[in-house]
């Protein structure tokens, strides 16, 4: 193998993550469905490949961020894609979030039709975690295709652990977002409650810094709440509801109940149904605001 990496997918997570090992010396072919959106990992040293089987061809390693099952299973099973050119036991490292029985079948097809391993590797961080390199990575898969893969994930990461066997990776990201979708919600309602009341809602983080309800969330969400910060996105309120839809799917089949992240989900739809899928998760602040032309009786 020739030792260059492959990275299919330059959106929102995959570009910053892509400069990234670029950053730390790596060489890097990336391959992205809507062309255009390689030119910046093209401009940091990045070669651009013709199809995601050229992104794989020869790489020891190819790294996948991509929005939904749908686009990982066209990326790398349809026609031109990953699995058509991806080498014998090389590790495919998928940093999309799915549903881990999906992520299961795809890694056993992917090794019985290729003998190449898969790594289910969600994120948590958002954007501004990718472009620090601070992300944290769920894995669930091979040991022995985790620790090949480490070295390079490290580029990106702030941690990578492995947390089982296919699908852990997912299952664990599902119970991220469980967190990090109702804690949003929570979020917008004490930043607009602060607000309404006449204190200086920016200074909330400063002031519960330390304190139980202090978090990351709390510090990087409310002042691009209260500042109406929303370029570039945080992340997509498509990408927070398909997360916790899924988990509430997992969450039957289980027989967990989830009531809170249940009216998580029902509030980004509420904001993608008024916004549209694209709209920044943190615009739920949004939906706080008070109704103009009310007669308040």
């Amino acid at each position: 193998m020739s030792g260059m990496l492959g990275f299919v997918g330059m959106g929102l997570m995959g570009l910053p993550m892509a400069k990234r090992l670029l950053a730390a010396g790596h060489r890097v072919k990336v391959w992205n469905r809507t062309a255009q959106k390689c030119a910046p990992a093209a401009e940091a040293g990045a070669v651009l490949a013709a199809s995601a089987a050229d992104c794989a061809r020869d790489a020891p390693v190819v790294f996948m961020s991509l929005t939904d099952t749908k686009a990982v299973e066209a990326a790398v099973f349809g026609p031109g894609g990953i699995a058509d050119g991806i080498p014998r036991d090389a590790v495919l490292v998928d940093f999309s979030s799915m549903a881990p029985e999906a992520t299961r079948a795809f890694a056993s097809r992917l090794l019985a039709e290729r003998g190449a391993h898969w790594l289910d590797a969600p994120v948590s961080g958002g954007v501004p975690g990718a472009e620090a390199g601070t992300l944290a990575v769920m894995a669930g898969g091979d040991a022995a295709a985790f620790a090949r893969a480490e070295p390079f994930v490290r580029a990106m990461a702030q941690r990578f652990t492995l947390m089982g066997p296919s699908g852990a990776g997912q299952t664990t990201k599902l119970c991220n977002q469980v967190i990090v979708g109702s804690l949003m919600c929570v979020l917008a309602e004490a930043t607009r409650l602060a607000t309404n009341a006449g204190i200086e809602a920016a200074r909330l983080p400063e002031a519960l810094a330390g304190g139980w309800a202090d978090s990351k969330p709390m510090q990087i969400c409310v002042p691009r709440m209260v500042a109406g910060t929303y370029d570039p996105p945080l992340g997509h309120a498509y990408t927070m509801l398909k997360d916790l839809d899924t988990a509430r799917a997992l969450a039957v089949q289980k027989g967990s109940p989830l009531p809170l992240a249940g009216l998580a989900a029902e509030t980004f739809r509420t904001l993608i149904a008024r916004e549209g899928e694209e709209a920044d998760a943190l615009r739920i602040f949004a939906l706080t605001e008070p109704q103009k032309g009310r007669s308040g009786t």
